[in-house]
């Protein structure tokens, strides 16, 4: 963008004083993202005016190393006959310097003088005239970004990995060693950030995300738009759910961010694991890079085809839902302990000293498996099940669609065999489960309620009339109440 600034913004800049705060911070702002600055030249003569030979000559030196505007135009009488006739030589720079503004010279102006914001009013061009602090406001609002944290992953900058490795062996032998050095090279200027998961400093999982808002240049060209690109994924670690927890956390990255597509480019190879993972949460072919004809895979975030069942809506849409009335909801009491294991990114629990290294499998997952001894027999496929975490918070903290059927077991391979690594507990304590019989609910884990209902509300909105001792069915009307509570984001239902 053009960032136009006003005579009273260079003084301040060029100003040998020190800088406010808030000028600081646009600054750096503004030339981090390669904002063009620029000043009019009624700006120079305005300086021009000032009767201290010494001062002039010094600050129009410094001046003289911004960019000028090339031939901006005269103000004309359209544009007169709204701001009035100056009265005066710093009158006339003024409507010089709005005027340019007007006729879209540069997108935005900065300045401290209010006249020429009143005269902005008159000239519906107030949302594009800015004081420094509004600024900065818009600005850090512009690039404000959400990174998503996990205690066992490191968010670092591209130049502090090093690609000789051998983690980054089957990427070169993919693109080509010497093209995926200048990829990377790329990478690097560009200041891009990435997610490790490492042993002993060396790289076993590697995720990096890329916003994009520009067509994919595929044979049928893919408009533009607001997307991210992983533009890397890679973990070397079989049965971790690694590869789970990174589109995890690039699917937060995106919510949060405002970001309702995503995508990946990837030759297919034989048995493809990454393949099957992105298909199962949404992610489809929809095309070739014209380039190399690489495979182009692009999964959104919100509906766009209600008429599917609960189930499609959440393997297509992940993680929307669909929460209409023809679908049930389930509350599910759960003790702390199972609740940490289950999901160890939930922002209220204490943290343990084996977050911070210890792979925790079933929390790194999506698709996660409860055991209960409950007797119900009415959950099915496409249900909506609400985690009550008692004990200590008492609360519902999270919710999450039932993907597959229940089932009652008491075989401890079978039972084995059907949780696999979705689980939280140990061997022992599935034989436990056997012996007894055990019912299993595999369900996705969608999201966490945006503000936990604890036990009081839920009692004082008739959702619950006590602490929950087992699976407790709620109507649509008392799930609506918890919906609204919760802050539910209905971008992501279908109802």
């Amino acid at each position: 963008m053009k960032i136009l600034y006003d005579t009273n913004i260079l003084i301040h800049i060029e100003d040998p004083k020190e800088l406010t705060p808030d000028l600081q911070a646009l600054l750096t702002i503004i030339r981090e993202h390669g904002h063009l600055e620029f000043i009019h030249p009624a700006s120079l003569k305005d300086i021009e005016n000032d009767s201290d030979v010494k001062r002039r000559e010094i600050t129009l030196s410094k001046l003289r190393g911004y960019p000028r505007l090339p031939s901006p135009p005269k103000p004309n009488d359209d544009f007169i006959s709204v701001v009035g006739t100056p009265v005066n030589s710093h009158d006339e720079n003024d409507n010089e310097i709005l005027f340019s503004l007007k006729r879209n010279l540069v997108d935005f102006l900065i300045t401290e003088d209010r006249g020429i914001r009143r005269k902005a009013n008159l000239l519906n061009l107030d949302d594009r005239v800015f004081s420094i602090d509004s600024a900065l406001d818009y600005f850090n609002a512009l690039y404000q970004r959400f990174f998503p944290s996990h205690s066992l992953l490191r968010k670092c900058y591209t130049h502090e990995i090093d690609i000789e490795k051998p983690f980054f062996d089957s990427l070169k032998s993919d693109y080509g060693d010497m093209a995926f050095k200048k990829w990377y090279d790329k990478c690097i200027k560009e200041s891009r950030e990435c997610y490790t998961y490492e042993v002993d400093s060396e790289v076993k999982a590697f995720l990096m995300l890329k916003e994009e808002d520009e067509p994919i240049e595929t044979h049928s060209l893919i408009p533009a738009g607001k997307r991210v690109k992983i533009a890397t994924l890679k973990a070397d670690l079989a049965g971790s759910k690694m590869g789970e927890l990174f589109l995890k956390i690039a699917f937060q990255y995106c919510i949060t961010n405002q970001i309702f597509e995503i995508y990946l480019t990837h030759f297919e190879t034989e048995n493809d694991v990454l393949i099957y993972l992105i298909e199962s949460f949404g992610f489809e072919k929809v095309g070739e890079l014209a380039k190399n004809n690489e495979p182009v895979y692009l999964k959104k975030f919100i509906p766009e085809v209600t008429e599917l069942s609960a189930l499609e809506v959440t393997r297509k849409y992940y993680p929307s839902f669909k929460d209409g009335e023809s679908v049930r909801k389930f509350v599910i009491p759960i003790l702390p302990k199972f609740h940490d294991i289950l999901f160890p990114d939930y922002k209220k629990r204490q943290m343990k000293l084996t977050d911070y290294f210890e792979i925790n499998i079933p929390g790194n997952a999506i698709k996660k498996a409860y055991l209960s001894s409950s007797r119900i027999t009415s959950l099915k496929k496409g249900d909506i099940i609400l985690f009550y975490r008692s004990h200590d918070q008492k609360v519902i903290s999270s919710l999450g669609i039932i993907d597959q059927d229940p089932v009652r077991i008491n075989n401890l391979d079978e039972l084995k065999r059907i949780v696999g690594k979705r689980t939280v507990y140990s061997e022992e304590e599935l034989q436990e489960w056997a012996d007894k019989t055990v019912f299993v609910i595999r369900f996705m884990h969608n999201l966490y309620l945006p503000n936990p209902l604890s036990l009081d509300y839920l009692m004082k909105n008739n959702i619950l009339k006590a602490a929950p001792q087992s699976i407790t069915e709620i109507n649509h009307e008392q799930y609506l109440a918890l919906k609204a509570g919760g802050k539910l984001d209905e971008r992501f239902t279908v109802n």
